[in-house]
């Protein structure tokens, strides 16, 4: 008889734990941090979207440093000069939002339409010469994130900011993106210690 309750139990399962379900929703956007903001800013839709910043002279030194570090590996066109910003074990920088299984720069240029990675290091030095946004301020996630798009309602947009993106992602993509209501190009990352977290995109 042990095992009539027990598949009793799922069934009035869903009744049971109706309420403390719901409670643990309310509880849970502190989940959703933990991946350093990669998927989406998780902004309170009804918050002033994060300030668009600039000038790079006002990040913390470290990020400034591995901002540029990242811009001077992509302009020299060998995408092996990435190799030690990316790194390695657990501080290695996120490239897939899935596995990349393998060598990081053997993924990249498996990204990279031309093959040698040049043209992932074009977007990689387009997407780090955007502005950018200082999320989470305050919290263990807290971050730097390029470009900015990524924080904003992609149809609050202005016409600027649009020029902006289309340097990054065609027309298509936009109207892609508008339908999926984020931007969900590539990306970056640099913890506030200059680790560089993540390159990647997708949703």
């Amino acid at each position: 008889g042990a095992t009539v309750p027990m598949q009793e139990a799922p069934g009035s399962k869903p009744s049971d734990s109706g309420q403390p379900a719901d409670d643990t929703d309310k509880s849970e956007p502190e989940t959703p941090p933990a991946n350093g903001g990669i998927t989406s800013p998780r902004a309170d839709p009804d918050a002033p979207p994060p300030a668009v910043v600039y000038d790079l002279n006002t990040l913390p030194e470290p990020v400034k440093r591995m901002h540029g570090l990242i811009i001077e590996a992509c302009r020299t066109g060998d995408i092996e000069k990435l190799r030690p910003l990316i790194g390695k074990g657990d501080s290695m920088t996120q490239l897939s939002l899935g596995d990349i299984g393998g060598d990081p720069i053997t993924f990249l240029k498996g990204l990279s339409g031309d093959g040698d990675g040049q043209e992932i290091l074009a977007i990689l030095e387009e997407v780090l010469s955007a502005g950018y946004v200082h999320v989470d301020t305050g919290t263990p996630q807290e971050l730097y994130v390029w470009p900015y798009f990524f924080a904003l309602p992609l149809d609050k947009l202005d016409a600027r900011q649009r020029v902006e993106l289309f340097k990054l992602v065609t027309a298509s993509d936009y109207d892609d993106m508008k339908q999926f209501g984020a931007y969900i190009f590539y990306r970056v990352g640099i913890t506030p210690t200059g680790q560089w977290l993540f390159f990647v995109a997708g949703d």
